[in-house]
Order: C-alpha cells, then sequence, then structure tokens
C-alpha cells in the first residue's frame, strides 16, 4: 500500500534524507572520529560470542564498519545505504537499497551490523523484520541508534530561541526511541535472546558552530516530515548557540547510544523452561524446609 503524506507511520521525509545523505557522502570523513567510537563500541559485541561469520550486511556504516568486520576475518561484507554515493564508499561490496525495503533473499547473512543508521526509519518494527528475515539461522544481529536523551542540550537551546524569536516551537531535533522499547520490538520481530542497553559517548566541541557543522557533515540534519518550512531566522542559530551549556573544555553534547542484540532463531539456543518441568524442589535448592500457606519457615540444621 502506497503511504501517503497522512499516514502517521511517516515521521520523516526519506527523499531528503536520502539527499542529505548524497550531499554529506563528501564531508562524512570530518566526523569519522564520532562513527569510528561508535563503530569499536558497538562492534566488541562481537568479542562475546565464538561464532564465526561469513557474510554480513553492515547498514548505514559510512565508510567505518565494513572495514571493520573485513579486519575480523568476515570474508563478504556488503554495504547498504538510502544513498548511493555513500554506499559506493562504505568500504563494502556497495548497494543502494531502503532499510524499509531490503532487497535481499531469506537467509543471505549471518551478520547484520547496523551502526548509527536505523533512527531515520519510519517503520522501525517492520525494518526488524526484514533483517530477521535476511539472517540465516543462529544469525546475528547488532544495531546502535541514538536513544531520547541525545542532543538533549542541542534540543533544549533551539526550543528556548526559537520561543523568544517566534514565540513558538517546531521540530528542529529528530525525535528519538526509548530504551525500554527495543528489546519489545525486537522480540515483536522474531528474535531469539533480544537484549537492549544504552551507554553514552560525551562529545566536546570548540564552539557551538562546530557542532553545527558535524550535524550537517554528517546528513544528520533535521528532517522531520512535521518541521517549520518557512527559512529559520537569522538569529535562531547564534541565540541558540548563546544558549549551550559551555565549560573550560568547551560545549558539550550528548550522544546516548541504544544498542540492541538479538539472533535469528535456530534450535541450538538455549530456551526457557516449561512451567513445571523442574526436577529439583526450590526450597531443597535454597537449602530450607518446605511449609505450608501460613507456615513460619525456617533454614534446615
Amino acid at each position: 500500500m502506497t503511504q501517503t503524506e497522512n499516514d502517521p507511520m511517516r515521521v520523516f521525509d526519506r527523499r531528503l534524507v536520502r539527499r542529505r545523505r548524497d550531499r554529506a557522502a563528501a564531508t562524512v570523513a570530518q566526523v569519522a572520529p564520532v562513527l569510528e567510537a561508535a563503530a569499536d563500541g558497538l562492534l566488541d559485541r562481537l568479542d562475546d560470542t565464538t561464532r564465526r561469520f561469513s557474510r554480513a550486511l553492515e547498514i548505514g556504516g559510512r565508510g567505518v564498519v565494513a572495514p571493520r568486520l573485513r579486519a575480523r576475518g568476515i570474508p563478504l561484507v556488503v554495504s547498504l545505504d538510502l544513498s548511493p554515493r555513500m554506499a559506493a564508499l562504505a568500504g563494502g561490496l556497495p548497494v543502494a537499497g531502503d532499510e524499509e525495503w531490503l532487497p535481499f533473499a531469506p537467509g543471505s547473512f549471518d551478520l547484520v551490523v547496523a551502526s548509527l543508521s536505523l533512527h531515520w526509519v519510519n517503520d522501525l518494527p517492520g525494518a526488524l523484520l526484514q533483517i530477521r528475515r535476511a539472517l540465516r539461522p543462529d544469525g546475528l544481529f547488532l544495531a546502535s541508534l541514538p536513544g531520547l536523551g541525545t542532543l538533549q542540550e542541542l534540543r533544549e537551546a533551539l526550543a528556548a530561541a526559537e520561543g523568544e524569536l517566534r514565540g513558538g516551537l517546531s521540530p528542529r531535533v529528530s525525535p528519538f526511541p526509548e530504551l525500554r522499547d527495543l528489546a519489545g520490538l525486537l522480540q515483536r520481530a522474531g528474535f531469539a535472546l533480544p537484549v537492549a542497553d544504552a551507554e553514552t559517548l560525551p562529545l566536546r566541541y570548540r564552539s557551538p558552530m562546530a557542532l553545527f557543522h558535524d550535524l550537517r557533515a554528517a546528513g544528520e540534519t533535521n528532517a522531520v516530515l512535521a518541521r517549520d518550512p518557512r527559512v529559520p531566522p537569522r538569529a535562531l542559530l547564534p541565540l541558540a548557540a548563546s544558549r549551550l551549556p559551555e565549560d573550560a573544555e568547551g560545549i558539550r553534547a550528548s550522544l546516548r547510544l541504544l544498542v540492541m542484540t538479538g539472533w535469528a532463531p535456530h534450535e541450538s539456543q538455549s530456551q526457557p523452561a516449561r512451567p513445571g518441568s523442574a526436577t529439583v524442589r526450590l526450597a531443597e535448592a535454597l537449602g530450607v524446609e518446605e511449609r505450608g500457606a501460613g507456615e513460619a519457615a525456617g533454614r534446615r540444621h
């Protein structure tokens, strides 16, 4: 079914996201340290498994994920990006494609990695379902995306500045998901052993304009459909910049990373025990005497 502008599932202008990522292909190297730090933190989780992978898909890695996967000995790495230009420089076998409509057959990969890329997806549950289908049984999915609290300082500064200049607010910073929702989304998409956790990547900038410059260089500027179509007041960014928290080390900016881990189901994976299948009584395992309701419990001597 064709989505319309009134579709409540559509939060982001995906065509605008693609155009901005196309432009950012020429400048994304300027923010490589941030992308590399996020990718390293995510891929370190591969050290927690003895599983060896042979066919990996990385989504939206912007040139830092594919080389790291190959350095780990994975022979085939496919790099998918919404932007053809970004896909071409990503470092793997390039595929220009949409995360919401993955162009791969079921069971094509045994590893899928999405580092800082799924936050521009309108239908995240649907994208997760397609990723799970693209995995072979017992394949691993790793993803990180900005979570609620990311760029909170910038969000508050822009809101205060726009309220002062226009007497109202419009979305200037992308909405971010909450940690508590992600494990449930993984489970709904059919992943086994779903885990979601969070970590914070603290950032410092010499000036407020350096922060704005990095957001543009990474292709991370506002693409919310409900954004104000008017040209922003000339004084908006300078006024917002003056409200950003600053100390002797510069401007603070928070990148709160939400990390998702899930496995494509396989019969070899551990399963929760069936209710009533225990062979040892709880009281025996705890070393206490089993008593009926209303009796005082005591420890064995």
